[in-house]
């Protein structure tokens, strides 16, 4: 008994699972056995089309994948926003109403900065050993510091402003006491838009009309700040204020997110952001993001690397991170360029966190570090010179550039010489430091001005190229 139990615990065991799982039933009808057949036909018609599909894509061209490197306030973000506007026009602008929130706040940021000062002034015109306070500060009058008593709601605003944007929003401090914008950053991993949603009363898609707004909300930062505009444009078009200002070399205009010199304008009880506006709108991200456009025929994907820690810019964390990285078997994306930005109005200013070190030439510095990679060796890099407008007014307000730039020596101080030097110096350091051949591109941007800028016009002529000189390398014909 025991012997039959084995041998047929044997032949069980022989069986195909998988056969015996497909079989057709013992009891199978001639109409059941014609639906069977059918299912399975249909069932290998889908299979065929999504094997089909499968193949397509495997197939179709790879997306073009963009590196967006640049110091900080050299207009990363910008020149997204720049692309969204382009080529996504309608999510640009259906975020409208949020970037209300980010342009109030920017405003009052400002200001904060301008009341600092005055509040600096009052205690002492020169601190013992201190270099950075003149010692010809404008005296401030009772009118002055009775309009700043009157601005001081705008502070309890800023704050409100800066909780609203996330829980773990941070404030970038500046070393040491000198005077500077406390900037704002977001981490990129949460969701500060939907943190903003409060402000708006409808769903994303009504964002870009004036009926997104509660313009009867009592919590609304926008009817505090009206409510403090006279005194605002009072302030800041002050004579005294404006030659505090330049004595302590506070160059206003020159700060990202600057709108004082539409001051009634934004103030406006029923203000909605221009897409100029949102261009100009500072507000600093920290992490990696990515970023998907359709630009014509092609997917171009568009990864953004804002600033993440106190390096100077998310250059240096890429030449930081591509360092570290070159003893180990890192493969970087197929099809990979890389824009690199670097603010030219910037060649009269110190780096935040090094007051010794030029911020052009950390600008150079780190270009250097970066086309000579290991892992960027194949790749394609397009240089965008930027901010060229504020690079301009310097040079015709009589700001020597060779003063900044000795290297520049007694050459003419006007832009088509400077210009032409910082080429041709950007584009011998790239040749000098590239082990194959590599194309120069580079553009000259003001990315806030959507009317004159070159920036996407010249990214998308580049990356054309760039694919052309691929293609003919791999058929041999270069």
């Amino acid at each position: 008994m025991a012997v039959k139990a084995l041998a047929s615990l044997a032949f069980d065991s022989s069986k195909d699972p998988l056969t015996e799982a497909i079989a057709p039933p013992p009891s199978e009808t001639e109409e059941e056995r014609a639906q069977r057949l059918e299912g399975e036909r249909e069932a290998k018609r889908v299979s065929d089309v999504i094997d089909e599909q499968i193949d397509k894509e495997r197939k179709a061209e790879k997306p073009m994948k963009i590196l967006l490197l640049g110091q900080s306030e050299s207009g990363k973000s910008t020149t997204l926003k720049n692309f969204q506007l382009m080529y996504e026009p309608k999510a640009f602008r259906r975020e409208r109403a949020l970037w209300r929130a980010i342009i109030h706040l920017n405003v009052v940021q400002s200001f904060h900065l301008i009341m600092d000062a005055m509040t600096q002034t009052q205690r002492l015109t020169r601190r013992e050993g201190d270099d950075h306070i003149p010692k010809d500060l404008p005296a401030l009058t009772t009118e002055h510091l009775k309009i700043k008593q009157r601005l001081s709601p705008l502070l309890e605003i800023e704050k409100s402003l800066i909780g609203q944007l996330s829980p773990i929003t941070s404030r970038q401090k500046s070393p040491g006491h000198r005077l500077s914008l406390k900037e704002v950053a977001v981490n990129s991993a949460s969701s500060w838009k939907d943190c903003l949603q409060r402000l708006v009363k409808t769903d994303r898609d009504s964002f870009d009309s004036e009926e997104a707004v509660d313009w009867d909300d009592p919590d609304d930062p926008g009817r505090v700040i009206h409510a403090c505009s006279e005194d605002m444009i009072r302030l800041w078009k002050d004579p005294v204020i404006q030659d505090l200002l330049d004595k302590l070399k506070l160059r206003m205009w020159e700060q990202a997110g600057f709108f004082l010199d539409a001051l009634e304008r934004v103030t406006a009880p029923r203000y909605l952001p221009t897409d100029d506006d949102i261009l100009r709108a500072r507000l600093k991200t920290l992490g990696v993001t990515e970023h998907r456009f359709t630009l014509y025929q092609g997917a171009h994907g568009v990864v953004h690397a804002p600033h993440r820690q106190k390096t100077g810019g998310s250059m240096m964390l890429a030449a930081i991170v591509l360092r570290q990285a070159n003893s180990q078997c890192v493969k970087l994306p197929a099809h990979l360029s890389s824009l690199a930005r670097v603010t030219l109005s910037a060649f009269d200013q110190m780096l935040e966190e090094d007051s010794k070190t030029n911020r052009l030439q950390d600008s150079v510095q780190l270009w250097k570090e970066v086309v000579s990679n290991k892992l960027l060796q194949q790749t394609n890099i397009i240089l965008f010179l930027n901010k060229i407008d504020i690079f301009q007014d310097k040079l015709a307000a009589g700001v020597r550039f060779a003063d900044h730039v000795t290297s520049y020596g007694d050459r003419a101080n006007d832009f088509e010489s400077t210009s032409a030097y910082l080429k041709k110096k950007f584009g011998g350091i790239l040749k000098a430091h590239s082990k194959t051949q590599r194309v120069f591109y580079c553009h000259f941007t003001t990315v806030t001005d959507t009317k004159s800028t070159g920036l996407n016009k010249g990214t998308i002529l580049s990356v054309k190229d760039m694919l052309m000189r691929e293609n003919l390398a791999s058929a041999n014909l270069t």
